[in-house]
């Protein structure tokens, strides 16, 4: 007997053959779709959680924040009034003296007249207890001992702080009216002056609990669902709304646990419920603000928007059906062509058939991105052959400024010898003209060796000292190998020029003149240096600027050499390879000739493009 799991499993397979690939794409789609949808929802929904948590956490803190603020102004208020007592009249009395001693009572007198709605007392004792003045009750109870209360041990054994009490009632002084009034101490130890002795005292200022009653008692967290309470650093409570039902045991805080927990946003489960606890410490008292919201505040939000994703999701889904049944098949097999006929041109093949037929759109489409792509093959190889004339333009008209530049100041210097009756010297220079030249020539090639170009220069040398006799010397110097690397001609012979024109025109036989040809990693580089004046930053920046005005340091010239170079060496080999000047006035001038390390085998490509 055939099991269940086999008949199951070959009736998927029966109904699998049946189906039409539009069907199968269609459900595996719709499928697809809303797992995702189901998923994203529920990411969603997490997310508005979260969110909705962060959010009740920050207007809490922000809630808090305030609250601090008002109640730090109200302690600093009555702080300010312990440092005015303390600072401003204890100190400046002598209480042997007895005027300062009567003038005592009358300023804390003034004091509590001017901050009577914060105040409900102010005291000043000796370190025995004694009560030396207060305002404006000045009549001790007969049962109390001043020395022996928390706020006067306190003060007493920490000397360099402010204290503040929890609240207690007023239990020091006998009122006439017999009020009851909640209060905050705020002590302090204080020297006293008797005769020129400093002894020790307290200063005690009660502060109305009211006022910071009255602070808190307001506070609305979480559309009035959550509430604040005050405790200090032990954990005590100092305000809560419901305190008089929590003294009661009618009802129970989790304040102990809260001292305990650092400024910010925290959850925890107390009296089996969750809830979100926010702590903010009060600066100088040591007191902590803490702020309770209950979770079940937020899953009023949360039912509806579940509603709403539901909602969201089985709309989406009956559309997703919909379309995936009528139009999946329509639009899915002239894309697929399609996008086969982009990668095969992604991957470089010549002919490539766009027609993929199907809706107007798609076959819009094919036959724009077919035409789209003849046009663009047409206009790269037209871009490529103008970019190519245009760079053999600029390198031929580059290399026809350099030797009639040449040429005259060499015919000029001949011109000079002969006129100077110096025909032996005149004949030796036409005679390194003709091998400079013929160098220069170099059989039509654009390119020659390094070792040709610094011959090159040494016949340009020659023909130079004969010019500059006594004036200058010259060294060449070439690291071993680098001579048989190639290099596009007449690069260095300007350089010369500028040197000798330019650093050498003053120079009266110090002059001296470097060349050095060496490798670094990839690169040949070849550098010219020169002992002469040197030239400023503006002027370094004029030569290598294509086209722009150049003022010479030395009067002469006009600055095509360096131009000339520079725009050659770029052209023919691009970016970062051209001329750096390094040059300072007074420092001498050295020209770095930046190259690619070009042996033969590598220059064939570039003369192949020259006869091409």
């Amino acid at each position: 007997m055939e099991r269940p799991s086999i008949r199951l499993r070959r009736r998927w397979r029966e109904l699998y053959r049946r189906s039409s690939i539009q069907l199968i794409l269609s459900l595996s789609f719709t499928a697809a779709a809303v797992i995702g949808m189901v998923c994203m929802g529920l990411a969603l929904f997490l997310r508005f959680s979260a969110s909705t948590n962060a959010l009740a956490a920050e207007n809490s803190q922000r809630v808090l924040a305030q609250v601090n603020l008002n109640l730090d102004n109200y302690l600093r208020n009555l702080m300010r009034v312990s440092n005015t007592a303390y600072y401003q009249v204890i100190k400046d009395l002598d209480l042997a003296d007895s005027s300062a001693a009567d003038s005592l009572p009358a300023a804390l007198e003034l004091l509590y007249e001017t901050d009577g709605d914060s105040i409900v007392s102010l005291a000043v004792f000796s370190q025995d207890g004694g009560l030396l003045a207060a305002a404006p009750l000045a009549d001790l109870k007969i049962s109390v001992t001043p020395s022996q209360e928390e706020w006067f041990t306190t003060a007493m054994e920490r000397i360099e702080n402010l204290h503040f009490s929890t609240p207690h009632v007023q239990n020091l002084f006998e009122d006439p009216d017999y009020r009851y009034r909640w209060v905050v101490s705020l002590s302090r130890q204080v020297e006293l002056t008797r005769d020129g002795v400093i002894e020790s005292g307290v200063l005690l200022v009660d502060m109305n609990f009211s006022g910071i009653e009255q602070l808190c008692k307001d506070v609305m967290l979480a559309n009035s669902k959550g509430y604040l309470y005050l405790i200090d650093s032990a954990g005590e409570l100092i305000y809560h709304p419901r305190q008089q039902l929590i003294y009661a045991g009618l009802q129970a805080e989790n304040n102990l646990a809260a001292a305990g927990y650092h400024d910010g946003s925290h959850t925890e489960t107390f009296g089996g419920q969750r809830r979100q606890v926010t702590v903010k410490t009060v600066g100088y008292t040591g007191w902590k603000l803490v702020g309770v919201v209950p979770e079940q505040n937020f899953w009023g939000n949360y039912g509806q928007l579940l509603l709403f994703f539901l909602f969201v999701v089985g709309f989406s889904v009956f559309l997703l059906v919909f379309v995936n049944l009528r139009l999946s098949e329509w639009i899915t097999a002239p894309m697929k062509k399609l996008d086969r006929a982009v990668k095969e041109l992604e991957a470089g093949r010549e002919t490539v058939d766009f027609d993929a037929g199907g809706p107007y759109e798609v076959e819009h489409l094919s036959h724009s991105i077919q035409s789209m792509v003849s046009t663009m093959r047409h206009l790269m190889e037209d871009i490529i052959q103008q970019e190519e004339q245009k760079r053999r333009s600029e390198l031929d008209v580059l290399q026809s400024q350099i030797n009639p530049h040449f040429l005259y100041n060499t015919l000029d210097s001949v011109v000079w010898m002969t006129e100077n009756g110096r025909t032996e010297e005149a004949v030796q220079m036409l005679t390194a003209l003709a091998r400079f030249f013929r160098i220069s020539l170099s059989r039509g090639s654009s390119f020659i060796s390094i070792a040709d170009e610094l011959e090159h220069a040494r016949h340009y040398l020659t023909i130079q000292k004969m010019r500059y006799r006594n004036k200058f010397s010259a060294t060449i110097e070439v690291e071993p190998g680098v001579e048989a690397l190639y290099t596009i001609k007449l690069i260095v012979q300007p350089l010369l020029e500028n040197a000798i024109y330019h650093g050498m025109d003053y120079a009266d036989g110090d002059g001296e003149i470097s060349i050095r040809a060496f490798r670094e990693g990839d690169d040949a580089i070849i550098e010219v240096t020169d002992n002469g004046p040197g030239m400023p930053e503006e002027l370094v920046e004029q030569l290598l600027t294509p086209g722009g005005p150049v003022a010479s340091s030395g009067g002469k010239g006009s600055g095509i050499g360096f131009r000339n170079v520079s725009q050659r060496i770029r052209l023919t080999f691009g970016e970062p390879y051209g001329l750096t000047i390094l040059s300072e006035p007074d420092a001498g001038t050295t020209v770095r000739i930046h190259l690619p390390a070009l042996d033969e085998q590598a220059v064939r490509t570039y003369r192949k493009e020259e006869t091409e």
